[in-house]
């Protein structure tokens, strides 16, 4: 190996290792801001080469770690990839041209990743594609590919780097650091129940939502959690404590977001509304679940619990095509998406009907 090889693969490991590390700060500091609970992200990450080990009703240490690690893993292939693989045409080029071109690689290989490594070849795990929409991972693989001009510094020996590329890449390492201060500050803050300003243009719809599928996603918590201790598959036993994690998880987000927008408690419910909500189970009907023998326990599950996501997946529908805060409409466009795939996990999808599932509910409206 040349010695401009070897530097260029050096560099590309150095620059693999800052990208994906940018991309886990990011991505654990931003995730409650759009609605979702990171810790539940990772486990389903870890899920991905770990299978259904990785997935419990509260997320474990062992669990997150390992879809951190997954997760760096896979971004710091991206950039060796780019940089090192690729590197006869890319090792070369300026900061603003590698800048021009990593958002079309953060495209391209999430995008191969949703559509094929995750659920296909090699993984086979449909979990990921039909539970997290793609625009997820888009979102995650931009955050990496977003500091790749780096590279344009990584590639020269100490003291050697062109001045208009160090100045370039200097501002570049001052603007990745504002942005880190910036997401951890504002993290802070809303962890502490002040979050950025409501922004919707309809306070009573977006106020009548939280409350609504706030209460929905509790009766689903207790359907998941009969499951995840009667169901005799234990695939479904797994996906049910998954249920029991996003949508706790969600409940925790939707709970923070009215105490800070509204700056008051959280109404109930009242049995009207209940009975409104779509795909709300009575009390008949949840007695049935509970009370269904051992054998017929999993068919009367699934066909209670997809009664309830179809409802649910109705309300976030609304939702995502309401007038409300942006951020409720986007946690809205991922329940939908995740609630509609979990039906077809608990059908058996997989494979290419997995793919095709997931790319229909995330660009498809109301199901039936």
């Amino acid at each position: 190996m040349t010695s401009e090889r070897r530097s260029r693969w050096i560099a590309a490991i150095e620059l693999g290792l800052i990208s994906s590390t940018f991309s886990t700060i990011v991505s654990q500091l931003s995730a409650a801001r759009i609605g979702r609970e990171a810790t539940v992200d990772w486990m389903t990450v870890a899920a991905i080469p770990a299978g259904d080990w990785a997935i419990t009703a509260e997320p474990s240490w062992n669990a997150i770690l390992a879809g951190i690690a997954f997760h760096q893993w896979a971004d710091f292939s991206w950039a060796l990839l780019f940089f090192g693989v690729l590197g006869r045409w890319t090792a070369n080029l300026r900061p603003l041209t590698i800048r021009l071109l990593a958002m079309p690689w953060a495209v391209f290989s999430s995008g191969l990743e949703w559509f094929v490594l995750v659920p296909l070849f090699p993984f086979w795990q449909p979990l990921f594609t039909l539970q997290q929409p793609y625009w997820i991972g888009l979102l995650v693989h931009g955050s990496s590919a977003v500091m790749y001009p780096l590279f344009a510094r990584l590639r020269w020996a100490r003291g050697n780097v062109p001045k208009q590329d160090l100045r370039f890449t200097n501002a570049w390492i001052a603007g990745a650091l504002v942005v880190i201060a910036v997401l951890g500050t504002v993290a802070l803050f809303g962890d502490h129940g002040y979050e950025l300003p409501w922004l919707g243009r309809d306070r009573d719809a977006d106020q009548t939502y939280i409350r609504h599928m706030t209460t929905h996603h509790a009766q689903g918590i207790e359907l998941a959690r009969l499951a995840a201790e009667r169901a005799n598959d234990p695939h479904l036993r797994k996906l049910a404590m998954l249920m029991v994690a996003s949508q706790t998880g969600e409940n925790r987000i939707f709970e923070n977001w009215w105490l800070s927008w509204f700056d008051a408690e959280m109404p109930d419910c009242d049995a009207q509304e209940r009975a409104a909500m779509p795909g709300f189970l009575t009390p008949a009907e949840m007695r049935q679940v509970k009370t269904a023998p051992p054998g017929e326990f999993d068919r009367t599950f699934v066909e209670a619990m997809s009664r309830h996501h179809k409802g649910a997946v109705k309300m976030a529908d609304q939702m995502w095509h309401s007038r409300g805060d942006p951020r409720l409409r986007v946690m809205a466009h991922a329940i939908r998406h995740a609630q509609q795939g979990e039906i077809a996990l608990m059908q058996g999808a997989s494979g290419l009907a997995a793919v095709a599932t997931g790319l229909h509910n995330m660009l498809g409206d109301n199901v039936n």
